[in-house]
């Protein structure tokens, strides 16, 4: 029954706050005409994450998951017109749907997508010295979660915004006896901010029509 109605209520916040977006709503079909797994995050997560690169004044984004897109394109849309996105994606068929999605909606001006595993990507970022970035959203595979968050504050400045998605998985990360390398990855991710000294961070809890989870959300000092 709360998960019923958690969904109600997404749905009455969408209604009221987030416009029909036939860009949108075709990566939505591309998700599942691709037979990509359906893990964007939803429309009242995306408008979140839009204002929150308006709040920051974004003008270079970094994004470590793309998937189909879906949440590279709230935030682009976020961005002035010398703005730039980058999103790094290991899977090569997720890409190339992305690839046609951001052209679809307009904005493959703005986004740069590299293939390949991020752990390997991070590091030539920070050899080539990228960045800084203004803000910086975490929503790849969640076992190495603490690595990529260390590599982010590498290509940061002070003031960097940096979020990371699925941190509360249902809860579970209370239950120390759980050892899904998942649930695993997030609390070892959960443990490691609440004691780095070079950010300001917190996690919020989400319910909707994700169900229970939870973002982190860090300022660099």
């Amino acid at each position: 029954m709360h998960q019923q109605l958690f969904e109600k209520v997404d749905q009455y916040i969408t209604g009221l706050f987030v416009e029909t977006d036939p860009c949108l709503a075709a990566i939505e079909r591309s998700i599942i005409e691709n037979d990509i797994p359906s893990i964007s995050i939803s429309p009242t997560q995306g408008k979140l994450l839009h204002l929150l690169a308006k709040l920051c004044h974004a003008k270079n984004i970094l994004e470590l998951g793309t998937l189909a897109g879906y949440s590279t394109v709230w935030m682009a849309r976020a961005l002035p017109e010398n703005g730039h996105l980058l999103t790094l994606e290991s899977n090569e068929k997720h890409a190339a749907v992305a690839k046609e999605n951001f052209i679809r909606c307009g904005l493959a001006d703005r986004i740069t997508i590299k293939t390949g595993n991020a752990i390997e990507t991070l590091p030539a970022l920070v050899g080539s010295k990228a960045g800084p970035f203004d803000m910086i959203f975490i929503d790849a595979d969640k076992p190495p979660y603490t690595a990529y968050f260390q590599w982010a504050l590498q290509v940061s400045r002070p003031g960097t915004l940096i979020i990371a998605d699925n941190v509360i998985r249902e809860g579970k990360v209370l239950d120390t006896g759980d050892h899904d390398e998942r649930v695993m990855g997030v609390r070892r991710f959960n443990d490691y901010l609440s004691q780095c000294k070079q950010v300001t961070a917190t996690i919020f809890q989400t319910v909707g029509a994700k169900e229970h989870d939870g973002m982190a959300m860090a300022i660099v000092k």
